[in-house]
C-alpha cells in the first residue's frame, strides 16, 4: 500500500526484454532500469515495491543509484509513462508506523486517463482529466483519486455518454516534486480510482 505522497522522482534510462515468467508465461514483458538521482535507497531491498507513477512494481535489482523492475504485458498495456526518457514518481511503500498523508493508494492502475486541460492559474494549475464513464461512477466531487501516483482531490466532476471529466487543482509543491512539471494536453495518465468507492460499488451490487 501507498500513501501517494511522492517522495522521490527518477528517469527510465533502459528497458530490456524479460523471458517468460510465472506471471508473464508468454513473454513480452520489459525489465525497465530507472535512474534515482539523489533519492535515497539506503532502505530498498531486492522484492520491495515501488510505486512507479502510481503502478506498483516490485524491485528485482539494485545498483548505485538505480532500481530494476520487471514489468508484465498485461501492465504494459494499461500504464503509461514507463517509456525510455520518461519521468516518474517515486514512493516506498508504507509502513504501519508511517503518517497517512494522502490516502490509501494500491499501486494498481484502472486506466489512463487524456489530459484535456492542463494551465497555470494564479500560483496553482488547472488539471482536467477525461477516463471512460465506466469509471466514471467511482470519481465524486471532493473525493480522493491518484494521477501518476499521486493523491489528489477532485474538484468537479462530469459525465457524458460514454466519457467522464473530472477537474483537481494542482498545488505550486505539488507541481515542484511531481511529474507534473513535464505534463503537456493531450497526455496520457494512470489513474487510480479510491480504494474505498472501488468496494462499495462491489458490496452495493448485492444490495440491489
Amino acid at each position: 500500500m501507498f500513501t501517494g505522497i511522492i517522495t522521490g522522482l527518477g528517469r527510465v534510462t533502459a528497458h530490456e526484454p524479460i523471458q517468460g515468467t510465472a506471471y508473464d508465461p508468454k513473454g513480452g514483458g520489459q525489465r525497465i532500469t530507472v535512474a534515482c538521482g539523489d533519492w535515497d535507497l539506503s532502505d530498498v531491498a531486492i522484492g520491495d515495491s515501488i510505486a512507479h507513477s502510481g503502478c506498483c512494481l516490485t524491485i528485482v535489482e539494485k545498483g548505485p543509484g538505480t532500481l530494476k523492475s520487471d514489468v508484465s504485458t498485461h501492465s504494459l498495456s494499461i500504464v503509461t509513462g514507463l517509456s525510455v526518457g520518461s519521468l516518474v514518481n517515486l514512493e516506498k511503500s508504507m509502513t504501519l508506523a508511517d503518517k497517512l498523508g494522502g490516502h490509501l493508494v494500491t499501486g494498481h492502475v484502472d486506466t489512463s486517463g487524456v489530459v484535456l486541460q492542463w494551465k497555470n492559474i494564479a500560483e496553482s494549475w488547472f488539471l482536467e482529466v477525461e477516463v471512460t464513464n465506466t469509471l466514471g461512477r467511482f470519481i465524486a466531487k471532493k473525493g480522493s483519486i491518484t494521477i501518476n501516483g499521486v493523491s489528489l482531490t477532485v474538484n468537479e466532476v462530469a459525465d457524458a455518454s460514454d466519457k467522464t471529466r473530472f477537474q483537481i487543482n494542482v498545488i505550486p509543491h505539488t507541481y515542484q516534486v511531481t511529474n507534473f512539471s513535464e505534463l503537456r494536453e493531450g497526455d496520457r495518465v494512470n489513474v487510480e480510482i479510491d480504494t474505498i468507492a472501488r468496494y462499495v460499488e462491489r458490496m452495493t451490487q448485492y444490495a440491489r
